[in-house]
């Protein structure tokens, strides 16, 4: 089965709380019924339609979750994605950024200077060359990558990367495309 069509099947709330239910122990149509506060016939109807599609086994008004189906679905998911793509075209950064970057996020500050370094340089592309940008908006943008700001504008303005003064701050440092 497909993770897409898991996902389908769970849009529709009857169906999302007959399986919330069932995951969380019920184990018969009246139960399952009690628990979601569904008319049996609703939840009749969705455990069919989960049962066709091989996630709940039914057994007269038995009723079992096949959790596996749903981790096998998400492994085929995850092995047939695409590779991410690099963020960075030297191999090395790549190794680093992909370490410490997960979706747009920074998962958490290195603690090795070297490696820290290659993640500012990286973020501080946020920033404009020749704009001055006022701390709430710096805090603004770093709160994108990382929760903890003021952490990521001292090793910025440590590094060199931004330039602060009477609380505004501009892009001194790291690469610029053009």
């Amino acid at each position: 089965m497909h993770a897409a069509t898991i996902a389908g099947l769970l849009a529709d709330p009857t169906r999302l709380k007959v399986v919330a239910a069932l995951a969380l122990g019920a184990r018969t149509i009246e139960q399952v019924a009690e628990v979601t506060g569904l008319p049996l016939k609703d939840v009749a109807l969705a455990a069919r339609r989960l049962g066709r599609a091989g996630l709940v086994r039914r057994d007269r008004h038995e009723l079992e979750l096949l959790t596996e189906r749903f981790g096998a679905a998400a492994r085929a998911a995850a092995e047939a994605a695409p590779p991410p793509e690099p963020l960075s075209d030297d191999p090395a950064e790549d190794a680093v950024l992909s370490a410490f970057v997960r979706d747009g996020r920074l998962v958490s500050i290195p603690a090795q200077q070297s490696k820290r370094r290659i993640v500012l340089e990286h973020l501080v592309r946020v920033f404009d060359v020749g704009i001055r940008y006022p701390e709430r908006e710096v805090n603004a943008l770093l709160a994108v990558w990382h929760p903890d700001t003021a952490a990521l504008r001292r090793y910025l303005v440590d590094e060199g990367l931004l330039t602060r003064e009477a609380g505004l701050y501009w892009r001194s440092g790291g690469w610029v495309d053009v």
